[in-house]
């Protein structure tokens, strides 16, 4: 099991550090080397929070997200991205920008680190969404219940997480983003964190909102075909193909590939304090966004979040760490190991709490059995 979800990753990671070396000796192995455990260790909640979306799909759907959204989540978010933000940011072409990055790195770094506020305003926003719209919900499972419960009660009201959002992003704006600018040519910086924090939001709403529609369309189609289902076992008939199982999958795939995004935005940013080479970027965080992908389906297969229930709730308090994380960088440096392990320490508290909660259920049931057992043989 572990082989066959984790191979690729596996062979990728062999190659990935084969080509450092031969791309710049065994100081770039080590580089390569590092820059993975950092995407893997800032990136575990992100796996979590995949795998409860993943295991709503199919098998093929699953498939798609190993390998058409992974090559989305290493060239595109790990090699283009990055090239992309200093196209826009300097005005150039992107054969310039690549020309730059790899003639001139510490010029692209700069630019990079220019477009820092742009681009923590606009994941943080994303991620601070997916937080709110758990918290507060009401949910039958409740880890944090002192805290979980009255948030939930709050959730009544509509819009509260949009409305919670803004407050966040204007508070943002008049604070960390101050009116410093930031190079030749640029819009001023608060100004530039309200627009991008605000097109965080609208991503999140339009791709969450598709996702989330056509996820209650197929419910709706899966019912009517149960019911179809049985009309045909009654009368013999056949019936007739469902094809919106597609278009739900389909949306919620780029749900995902949009989370994954905004997940990575601290990784790449991040990699820049490790080397500002873009190939050893790319083969590191490259190998690292590998090993999530292959966490999050063996999460799936192997039915962790069914078994743990608490690690969905960690993972999420996570994401809003990182969200609360992300919008401090606009103005203040944070290590990438703090961030890394607010995360780790959030998953690892609820899957402790999990393990505690399935003791205590085993052994009530265990007390309730020996009950039942005594009763039979006193003849109760």
């Amino acid at each position: 099991m572990v082989l066959k979800t984790f191979g690729w990753s596996f062979a990728v990671t062999a190659l990935g550090l084969v080509a450092a070396v031969l791309f710049g000796g065994w100081t770039a192995f080590g580089i390569v080397a590092i820059l993975s455990v950092l995407e893997i260790s800032l990136s575990f909640d992100n796996a979590v929070v995949n795998a409860g979306i993943l295991k709503k799909m199919n098998a093929f759907w699953q498939k798609i997200f190993l390998t058409v959204g992974i090559l989305i989540a290493v060239f595109g978010m790990r090699l283009v991205f990055p090239v992309v933000i200093v196209a826009i940011s300097a005005s150039m072409g992107p054969i310039e920008a690549v020309d730059l990055a790899l003639t001139d790195k510490d010029r692209y770094e700069q630019l990079v680190t220019d477009a820092h506020p742009a681009i923590a305003a606009f994941g943080g926003m994303f991620l601070l969404m997916i937080f709110l719209d758990f918290i507060f919900e009401d949910r039958d499972i409740k880890w944090l219940a002192w805290l979980e419960r009255p948030l939930a009660k709050l959730g009544k009201i509509d819009m509260l997480s949009v409305c919670v959002a803004l407050v966040v992003l204007l508070i943002t704006a008049m604070t960390f983003a101050t009116h410093a600018h930031l190079h030749a040519g640029s819009a001023d910086k608060a100004e530039t964190v309200l627009l991008s924090g605000i097109g965080g939001l609208i991503t999140y709403m339009v791709v969450g909102g598709l996702s989330g529609y056509f996820e209650d369309k197929l419910e709706e189609e899966e019912e009517r075909e149960h019911e179809e289902e049985e009309e045909a076992a009654r009368t013999g008939k056949p019936r007739s193909a469902v094809a919106l199982a597609g278009k739900a999958a389909f949306f919620m795939f780029l749900y995902l590939e949009v989370l994954d995004a905004s997940f990575s935005f601290d990784g790449v940013i991040g990699a820049f304090a490790i080397t500002n080479d873009i190939v050893l970027m790319a083969l590191g965080l490259g190998i690292g966004a590998m090993y999530v992908r292959s966490l999050t389906v063996y999460l799936v297969r192997q039915g962790t979040l069914d078994d743990y229930v608490y690690l969905e709730h960690g993972a999420h308090y996570a994401i809003g760490a990182l969200a609360v994380i992300l919008l401090v960088t606009i103005q203040y440096q944070i290590s990438e190991l703090i961030t890394g392990s607010i995360g780790v320490i959030l998953i690892a508290w609820s899957f402790w709490s999990s393990v505690r909660r399935n003791r205590a259920l085993a052994a009530a049931e265990g007390k309730a059995e020996a009950s039942d057992r005594t009763e039979v043989s006193s003849g109760v």
